[in-house]
């Protein structure tokens, strides 16, 4: 009774979540932008998977990944090597990301690099950098040092990269950490820090997804660089016609068994080394290891009808939204409609409400799900028109994220460190499949209309998603800092003005 009214609660969640960006695309679809009947109907089909996916993936995360990561993070960091520790992360983070849907994808979207090469570098960084992320925990390291240190070392890599490979090396770092990934790294940083048991452990508990995503950035960007590939090219997949809603039936049931395979393949690798953690630890009893086993089950059929639905059903939509507005009588209409779809798609991303919540748990309700969503929102609302902008003038993707990021590591010296692990964990989570395959078919169509070159004025778009956060989320806790002043200012003003009274009437 109470695991249905869990799920109840979390369903009107989602479709709390979802509705907007579907009321949003069936408006355009009969104003500005109509669609096919065809391709309107598949988007219809797959808002009703994400309602229910998300659902399911929101209730199974809290049930089974997030339990399973504090365990696993909590357990390993007791011992005083770091040996072993460092190679289960290491291990953790390679395999997790080759099982990564959205990497087979970006794979095949370069074919200058043979696909196994570009996995496996990617995977390597990933792994690479999640024991960084751990050491930086177990130690107490400050975060953007770090940040500091390793983005300076990706843009002077960036000088030395093909110009048509750079928006495709940034967006490898938000394609990498997915749904799957993202929650249980989440609650690993949050077992790694409790090993700690200091003042600074809980806000030191974020920041490894920020880390994780620096890996496959600079591991492309390497790749860029040895190879020096000439082309890397990228093929609108083709839908066939859809005239009935039979038709569009039957094409999300022939692409349900590719996802329930990918799906099963992505959470393979992490329900195994939970196996393994298990057997040697004994950590988990009867019903707490029934209740992450259903938790599992929960997210494996979230997740299939999450990414079916918005794989079948939102990709065709945002390419021929993004074609037909383009190719108007007003093209720069792709920058508000552009924000306005970047400000509500984001409350789609499934791995959002998962860190909102454990940011909400974690700053004691200090930091509210509510805030934290808003300047999520605003971030990408002004990531997408950017990515507009640049999809109208050709403009080189690095004029927006050096001082981006330049302001993002500057704003890490003026406010807390929580902030600043919160605002970086964020820019991987906000680019999650949604941005994938909604708002870069969206930009692709736009662009593929003007006549601009997908690879340099296209593809960005989601590391643009990546980066506006950082600034958002930090400016909010600079906002913060200022109130806080403010206030302990005006209390020492009154204080000072009853000394004053009482050394008057003394």
């Amino acid at each position: 009774m109470h695991l249905n009214k869990q799920l109840a609660e979390k369903n009107r969640e989602s479709m709390a979540s979802v509705l907007p960006i579907t009321a949003i695309v069936f408006l355009l679809s009969i104003t500005v932008s109509p669609l096919e009947p065809g391709t309107l109907v598949l988007f219809l089909f797959g808002a009703v998977l994400l309602v229910i996916g998300m659902g399911l993936f929101t209730l199974g995360v809290d049930m089974s990944m997030i339990p399973m990561g504090e365990g696993l993070g909590a357990e390993i960091s007791r011992g005083k090597r770091f040996f072993i520790p460092a190679l289960v992360f290491f291990l953790l983070g390679v395999l997790s990301t080759m099982a990564e849907p959205d990497l087979q994808v970006l794979a095949e979207q370069v074919p200058a690099i043979e696909n196994r090469i570009l996995i496996l570098t990617v995977a390597a960084g990933v792994g690479l950098f999640l024991v960084i992320a751990a050491l930086r925990i177990r130690r107490g390291i400050p975060l953007r040092r770090l940040l500091l240190v390793f983005y300076l070392i990706v843009f002077g890599l960036a000088a030395f990269t093909p110009l048509n490979f750079i928006p495709v090396s940034f967006d490898s770092g938000g394609v990498t950490t997915g749904p799957i990934t993202v929650p249980f790294i989440m609650a690993l940083g949050l077992g790694i820090a409790s090993s700690r048991r200091d003042a600074n452990s809980a806000s030191d508990s974020f920041g490894l997804i920020s880390l994780c995503s620096i890996g496959p950035i600079l591991a492309v960007l390497l790749l860029g660089v040895c190879y020096r590939p000439q082309e890397a090219a990228y093929s609108i997949t083709q839908m066939p016609p859809i005239f009935t809603t039979a038709d569009a039936a039957r094409l999300f049931q022939t692409a349900f068994p590719d996802y329930f395979h990918e799906v099963a393949g992505a959470l393979a690798p992490i329900a195994g080394m939970f196996l393994l953690f298990q057997g040697l630890t004994r950590r988990f009893r009867g019903n707490q290891l029934l209740r992450i086993g259903a938790g599992l089950v929960y997210t494996y059929l979230g997740l299939v009808l999450f990414l079916c639905g918005v794989n079948v059903g939102f990709m065709p939509a945002g390419s021929y939204l993004g074609a037909a507005i383009a190719s108007g009588a007003r093209p720069w209409l792709l920058v508000p409609i552009g924000m306005l779809i970047g400000f509500y798609i984001v409350k789609a991303e499934p791995a959002v409400a998962v860190l909102t919540k454990q940011v909400e748990e974690v700053s004691n309700g200090s930091i509210s799900h509510t805030a934290m969503g808003r300047a999520l929102s605003i971030g990408v609302c002004v990531s997408v028109g950017l990515a507009m902008v640049r999809v109208l003038t050709g403009l080189n993707i690095l004029w927006l994220l050096v001082p981006g990021y330049a302001i993002s590591l500057g704003l890490s010296f003026l406010v807390p460190p929580i902030f600043t692990g919160i605002a970086f964990d964020s820019g991987g989570v906000a680019s999650g499949p949604m941005t994938a395959t909604f708002l870069l078919p969206f930009a692709m169509g736009a662009c593929s209309a003007l006549g601009g070159n997908i690879m340099t004025d296209a593809f960005g778009i989601v590391a643009m998603v990546a980066m506006t956060p950082l600034v958002t989320i930090q400016t909010m806790g600079l906002f913060a800092v200022v109130q806080h002043k403010l206030a302990r200012r005006r209390l020492r003003y009154r204080m000072e003005r009853v000394e004053d009274v009482m050394v008057y009437f003394d």
